[in-house]
């Protein structure tokens, strides 16, 4: 057994965007690609040395593979101990848990979240910090500066399992096999330590919610509820909680078998990508709730008769209804959301009278309020919402949280509480647009067109509703004092309406630009109409404004959410 130095030159764009490096897996899987980025993060992070390190992703296609390079990587950077999910799976909130619970000092998690999986697909790869969460800009710019100057990598070459020592060839088909069982074993000076992953998360969030409410719900006659795990990560978490802790029927989790390819599906838990399920309970109404999670289980979907819940929504009532679940009884410290999500929360917080925040998008920007105690929830219009239990949005949280709030509101619908909802807050219609694998240059040429115009807009209209700010959105964070600029552009009708155009960090083909709509409503009349034809005059003013239709030649989003 020894340790090798390989000699490599830096690769070009390994920059982290907002969820880590994502990349196309051939990408990956050029020669020493993994290895100089997961260098870079040991090179970078020498807390990691003699510490305990989490590792594991939601299983798609090069999952397993990079897990193998990765702990010989570790071994040889004198990482102490490293847990590893079994059969190399973990969810990405669960990582947050472990992460947590064990006091480690750091993860990487390995995913590229909603993107699609298989060989063809993306993947990609995140650092996470002690406190669970991403790591904040500071850490992935020096990362990134890392990966330009890099010049080699350390690994082990070749390695003593059971008193069998094997060239590394064959001892990373070997480790392949090994962590799929539940177990400890030594890789050179490393313990690697193969754990349950649903364990640990199953206790965190079991601590949360009233479970006793939540069995008697489910087992109420003509109940109806189903949860799409869209062959993704969450498939074992779901038929841990929802089927064996709180009993429904095995029938009730469907596509839970993780896929490195998700089934062929689009591993994004929206009306878009999950047809049949939003069929069935919106619009037939067969169910009387569903819901559904992406490809690392940090994404919800939450449907109920005859609605589909906004995100923004979602993260308002969870914080007006929190009390109601046994693990904010006592109430919550704020509430934060990232600026593109609408500002339905900011009217929950000031009535409950506590702290609200508006960050960039990026769940890395949550984290220092969370650790602060600032906030208790917060969320993302990407259908991401989460608390203080973890440092990364949660899916299955999410859908827990939902049925708890039905058991505490018999004969309550989804339907119901967010009509509820709306006539005491009054209702913040949203949508987003999404133009998908656009030429970086037309997409950059659309921004800029907007951008230019932004100083003129103050006292213009947009129908009846006239500008009062525009702005490229930048932010300082109270806790730290650290900045970030150009995070979005975004035209004002003060409280009444706002639309918000950026590039999306998460794609791995061109550029995807959104653009985002929101417009209150305080009248109950009219709080109930079709949402993409109240927002029509905002949707006309972007496309306009940005020309982003005459520049792409695209003439209609890809996804509308």
């Amino acid at each position: 057994m020894s340790l090798r130095e390989v000699a490599i030159a830096p690769f070009e764009g390994q920059k982290p965007g907002t969820s880590g490096l994502r990349k196309k897996v051939t990408v990956f899987q050029q020669p020493g690609y993994l290895e100089a980025f997961v260098q870079a993060v040991f090179d970078t992070a020498p807390e990691l040395q003699g510490g305990t390190l989490v590792l594991g992703g939601d299983g798609r296609f090069f999952n397993r593979e990079a897990i193998a390079t990765i702990l010989r990587l570790a071994a040889a950077n004198g990482i102490d101990r490293v847990l590893v999910g079994q059969r190399g799976i973990l969810s990405t909130p669960a990582a947050s848990a472990v992460i947590r619970r064990h006091r480690a000092r750091g993860g990487l998690v390995l995913s590229a979240s909603h993107n699609p999986g298989g060989p063809d697909g993306d993947f990609g790869i995140k650092y996470n910090i002690a406190n669970g969460g991403p790591a904040p800009e500071a850490v992935t710019e020096a990362i990134f500066k890392r990966t330009q100057t890099i010049g080699r990598y350390r690994i082990l070459d070749a390695m003593d399992v059971k008193g069998v020592t094997m060239p590394s060839s064959v001892s990373e088909r070997m480790l392949d096999q090994w962590i799929d069982q539940v177990g400890e074993y030594r890789l050179g000076g490393m313990t690697v330590q193969v754990i349950d992953p649903v364990e640990d998360y199953a206790a965190v969030v079991g601590a949360l919610f009233d479970f006793d409410a939540i069995r008697r719900l489910i087992a109420r006659p003509g109940f109806r509820f189903r949860f799409d795990a869209m062959h993704a990560v969450t498939g074992p978490y779901a038929r841990r909680l929802l089927v064996d802790m709180l009993g429904a029927p095995a029938t009730s989790v469907i596509n839970a078998e993780p896929k490195e390819d998700f089934g062929g599906g689009h591993p994004d838990p929206n009306p878009a990508h999950a047809p049949e399920l939003y069929q069935a309970v919106v619009v037939d109404g067969t169910l009387d709730f569903a819901a559904a999670s992406d490809g690392d289980g940090d994404r919800n979907m939450i449907l109920g008769k005859g609605i589909a819940v906004s995100p923004s929504d979602s993260l308002a009532v969870l914080a007006a209804n929190a009390t109601l679940v046994p693990g904010y009884a006592r109430g919550i410290s704020g509430v934060a959301r990232s600026m593109p999500t609408s500002r339905a929360s900011d009217a929950v917080a000031a009535a409950l009278k506590v702290e609200s925040f508006e960050t960039p998008t990026g769940w890395k920007f949550f984290g220092t309020l969370l650790d602060a105690g600032r906030i208790t929830l917060c969320g993302e219009e990407s259908y991401g919402t989460s608390s203080d239990h973890v440092r990364e949005k949660d899916g299955l949280w999410a859908v827990l949280f939902w049925l708890n709030l039905l058991a505490a509101k018999p004969g309550e619908t989804v339907l119901s509480i967010l009509q509820a909802h709306w006539r005491r807050f009054g209702r913040h219609y949203y949508s987003r647009h999404d133009y998908e694998a656009v030429d970086a240059k037309q997409a950059a040429a659309a921004l800029d067109r907007l951008r230019a115009a932004l100083p003129g807009l103050p006292g213009e209209k947009i129908g009846a509703l006239a500008i009062t700010a525009a702005d490229d959105f930048a932010y300082r964070d109270p806790v730290d004092g650290s900045e970030s600029r150009g995070q979005g552009l975004r035209v004002i009708c003060g409280e009444q309406a706002r639309v918000i155009a950026r590039l999306s960090g998460t794609g791995t083909e061109g550029a995807t630009v959104r653009l985002y709509f929101e417009l209150f409503e305080s009248d109950p009349a009219r709080q109930n109409d079709d949402v993409q034809s109240r927002l029509q005059p905002l949707i006309d003013f972007a496309e306009v404004r940005t020309g982003l239709r005459e520049i792409t030649g695209r003439t209609a989003p890809d996804v509308i959410t």
